[in-house]
């Protein structure tokens, strides 16, 4: 570490991810940011399997925290970390070589950026998969998005991730960060050098993503789509939504966004010429809204099992 790039922390949390760990990890460890400038830190929530194992071959900062993902970020960014600039990570993520640097680019030459909304690709061949990744390019830097890299002073300044959360939990550390300054969009659009050498590079490609196509993105490496556990986990994270819009009041125009049918089936897909794409992909296009009607209706029968319950 030297004046001239300062210390990033990336902090990954994970639960039983030893079929991810690894590569989350290398593709931190072939940074084009000096790797002497980046400290690894990785906060277990008591895994079963070899995760916690796999993790310690490639740094001695692995921890175990609980009960919930806010509250191993937290300990991550706010306790154990000593950069002064932030990354989080799920343990099924896939850093492009160049975010770091692009990251710290961007934030040092916009003093008045806070952190930094990153774009993801989501992984996987077959057509649901793809609907995902279709779908997830219409958040980039709107509120359905999550600010990713920060600035640790600021971080702490707002209290880090609200822990009583857990699904909403990005969109109500957005609103605290937006108090403060400017969440930035990183450009996607910086291509990484000499990226078939990336040593991750066949890695992406065999899972349906060309990454001489996406650039300066992070890569989601789900799981193959299983529209049960992506309801199962849709319905989970919206257990904490009516904590988050009490918390903000329900009048809040991010939390109508949000949480509402409008600008959630309709509006994030149509601004800013976004629907030229709903009409150049018709056959994704019907997948997504098929997924969005599902995690509706799935939503309204929690609700209301909830209320009868």
């Amino acid at each position: 570490m030297n004046a001239s790039n300062p210390l990033v922390s990336v902090v990954i949390t994970t639960k039983n991810e030893e079929k991810n760990i690894e590569t989350c990890i290398k593709s931190v460890l072939a940074q084009t940011y000096p790797q002497e400038s980046i400290e690894i830190i990785v906060v277990d929530n008591t895994s079963t399997d070899k995760t916690k194992e796999l993790a310690q071959k490639y740094t001695q900062k692995v921890f175990t925290k609980g009960p919930e993902r806010s509250a191993q970020r937290n300990y991550g960014l706010l306790e154990k970390s000593s950069g002064d600039y932030l990354l989080y990570l799920d343990a099924d993520m896939i850093l492009a070589p160049n975010i770091i640097e692009n990251c710290m680019r961007t934030i040092t030459t916009n003093p008045n950026f806070v952190a930094l909304h990153i774009s993801e690709v989501v992984l996987g061949k077959k057509y649901f998969s793809k609907v995902r990744r279709f779908e997830r390019s219409f958040y980039d830097g709107t509120v359905i998005d999550g600010g990713r890299f920060f600035k640790k002073a600021v971080l702490h300044q707002v209290g880090g991730f609200d822990e009583t959360m857990s699904g909403p939990e990005d969109w109500d550390l957005d609103k605290k960060l937006k108090q403060l300054g400017k969440i930035g969009m990183l450009d996607r659009t910086n291509q990484p050098q000499n990226i078939t050498a990336w040593v991750l590079y066949d890695f992406i490609k065999e899972r349906g993503a060309e990454p001489k196509t996406y650039g300066c993105v992070i890569y989601h490496n789900e799981s193959e789509f299983n529209l049960k556990k992506y309801l199962t986990k849709k319905s989970y994270y919206a257990k904490s939504f009516d904590g988050y819009a009490a918390k903000w009041g329900k009048d809040d125009p991010d939390i109508k966004k949000q949480l509402g049918m409008a600008y959630r089936f309709f509006g994030v897909f149509l601004e800013n010429d976004k629907w030229k794409r709903l009409l150049t992909h018709p056959y994704l296009t019907f997948g997504m809204y098929l997924l969005r009607f599902l995690v509706g209706f799935s939503f309204l029968l929690n609700k209301r099992h909830g209320k009868s319950t």
